[in-house]
């Protein structure tokens, strides 16, 4: 697997080679379904194409939590329609620090699709800005025409499943675990998406935000080694922030937890489940 991160400028170096990654969109807000096509129209790094996170990214909210992962066939789809191939190196990005989709789709194209060069744009669309990058507009019609014209991929990944879980499996194997939500969310205190608060018994909780700076550049690579617990296996709420955690372990060196993909929101699903505060 490459080095999953890589910095704006290194990122604009290869653009002038004229043999530029293809770039990826993945902003989004939860709950806000258009927000992310909404923000790339409003501006967004030249070439790029919106990678969308509950159209692409997931399964419609139900069995499997509020973000399931979609169908093989499904993010198949999604891969030949933006003319993705192993033969092209990706860069995500988004405005989170990589916490929402970005990571997601680099865990989705990297861990389980099995893309042999995907790397998060450290810092984000505000680390491409201040490094002097400009900004495409995307048109007002909200067609699929705005995005730049791609041929369609014929890429059909050999998935490794092996690299998440579900419920079952972790009642049958009982793996140590981390949980990437806020430390408010996983003791139980407060609740503002879930309809039960608190987290999976004998579970350990690494916020996703402890791992990037103030700027929202990722920690260095030793101090995250040294502070991401050992976990074999990371969740959430939804499989999304929890794909943050394991890019840290990949920046650190350190071997990646599997994906609890349905995580909280499934997990509770089940009333038998037991539930920890």
């Amino acid at each position: 697997m490459t080095h999953p991160l890589i910095t704006a400028d290194e990122l604009h170096r290869l653009i002038e080679t004229g043999a530029p990654p293809r770039i990826l969109d993945c902003r989004a807000r939860l709950g806000e379904p258009e927000a992310g096509r909404h923000l790339w129209r409003q501006g967004h790094l030249p070439g790029s194409q919106h990678l969308d996170l509950d159209r692409d990214l997931a399964a419609p909210p139900g069995e499997g939590g509020r973000h399931p992962l979609p169908s093989r066939e499904a993010f198949t789809a999604s891969l030949q329609r933006l003319g993705i191939t192993p033969e092209v190196p990706l860069v995500l990005y988004d405005d989170m620090g990589g916490q929402l989709a970005a990571a997601r789709a680099w865990w989705m194209l990297a861990c389980w699709a099995g893309h042999p060069a995907v790397r998060v744009l450290d810092g984000g669309l505000s680390a491409w800005q201040a490094a002097g990058g400009d900004l495409d507009i995307g048109a007002e019609s909200g067609a699929e025409s705005e995005a730049p014209a791609v041929e369609p991929g014929d890429w059909t990944p050999s998935f490794d499943d092996s690299a998440w879980v579900t419920a079952e499996d972790l009642q049958a194997e009982s793996p140590s675990l981390v949980d990437a939500r806020a430390e408010a969310r996983f003791r139980g205190e407060e609740e503002p998406i879930d309809p039960v608060a608190g987290h999976i018994p004998g579970a350990c909780c690494h916020p996703s935000a402890a791992n990037l700076t103030a700027e929202g550049h990722f920690r260095p690579a030793a101090v995250l080694a040294r502070e991401l617990p050992e976990a074999e296996v990371g969740y959430c709420g939804s499989g999304v922030t929890a794909c943050h955690n394991i890019l840290a372990y990949a920046v650190a060196g350190r071997p990646l937890p599997r994906l609890y993909a349905g995580s909280w929101s499934d997990w509770i699903r089940d009333p038998d489940r037991p539930v920890a505060h």
